[in-house]
């Protein structure tokens, strides 16, 4: 966080007190970008309504046996070789995976709530705040949605402190274009590529059609910040480059971190040594990290901010497929 800023933590409520620049226009605003306007458009077409537009009758028994978990050839993460967890407990890692992972849908967002009310705020194109607003609306949406669903799944975990870490980066920064990069090109983009690989093969019918519904929203949210940085991260001084940069690097490493799961492994009384080490190393699991990434490094070539900087640091943490688009700067 910058310098300045006071954050007071008091269990589960954090305060974070930071000044931002509120921009905006009081004569009648014009379209001056028409693919933003005709983002805002679509949006408003495409709302959808959790209580309406979801089948919630279906019974979750959290917890019961999955005969084929204990009989497959892999484990519910990633291959059997070397996974910590013992093959006739192969269920309730299937429950505890699911519950951390849409637990952390569910705070991400809640941060994504903060962060587009941000953006409403301080982001000066007229189209942009209206895109914005629409946004607001659809992260109140998911908060709603995924916090229902936990309740009927029964079982939740806390923010994981990658997570945490990043959602406050965010939601302290006071200007607009980083939070556009942090949470529409970084977080947006890993969410809608986790349920794209996931709504392939849902849980259940309820999930399964949240996924649907909410990657849909994220879809548009992810084509919004890339069209809102495209033309602006071509005009950046030397200086703002590297300041992004740096950003674009921790970020990367806090959403890595996230998949190392230290809380599931905690939650199954597994060392968590071992559960992580699985993680890094196991075949399956680099190559998931690679598909859920591979969103984001499209879109920061696309923005101009896949640095050789950047992609050497991707290539470290194992986040880059072998035929990655190059950068252009």
């Amino acid at each position: 966080m910058s310098a300045g800023e006071d954050t007071v933590d008091h269990a589960d409520l954090t305060t974070i007190d930071v000044t931002v620049p509120v921009t905006f226009s009081w004569q009648q605003p014009t379209s001056t970008a028409p693919q933003l306007r005709a983002l805002y458009e679509k949006a408003k077409r495409m709302q959808w309504d959790a209580d309406t537009d979801i089948d919630w009758s279906y019974e979750i028994n959290f917890g019961e046996p999955l005969p084929a978990m204990t009989s497959g050839s892999r484990s519910p993460l990633g291959g059997a070789d070397g996974c910590p967890v013992p093959r006739p407990l192969w269920s309730d890692l299937h429950w505890a995976h699911h519950s951390w992972s849409v637990s952390q849908f569910l705070h991400g967002e809640r941060g994504g709530l903060l962060g587009t009310a941000r953006l409403v705020e301080t982001v000066p194109d007229a189209d942009a705040k209206l895109y914005a607003a629409s946004q607001l609306a659809d992260e109140a949406r998911h908060v709603e949605v995924y916090g229902r669903y936990v309740e009927v799944l029964g079982d939740s975990f806390p923010i994981s402190p990658p997570l945490r870490t990043m959602m406050e980066n965010i939601v302290s920064e006071s200007r607009w274009d980083i939070v556009y990069l942090g949470m529409q090109i970084i977080v947006e983009a890993l969410a809608l590529a986790i349920f794209r690989l996931e709504g392939k093969a849902p849980q259940n019918p309820v999930i399964g059609r949240i996924t649907e519904l909410v990657a849909r929203d994220e879809a548009r949210h992810v084509a919004f910040g890339v069209l809102a940085l495209k033309d602006l991260y071509g005009e950046l001084s030397s200086r703002e480059r590297a300041e992004r940069e740096e950003f674009v690097k921790e970020s990367a490493l806090l959403m890595a971190r996230r998949f190392r799961m230290e809380e599931v492994w905690e939650r199954l009384g597994v060392d968590v040594t071992a559960g992580i080490t699985y993680t890094l190393n196991d075949p399956f699991m680099i190559q998931f990290r690679q598909a859920m990434f591979s969103k984001i490094v499209s879109n920061l070539g696309k923005i101009g901010m896949l640095t050789p900087g950047v992609r050497a640091h991707f290539e470290e943490l194992q986040l880059l497929r072998t035929a990655a688009p190059r950068g252009d700067r």
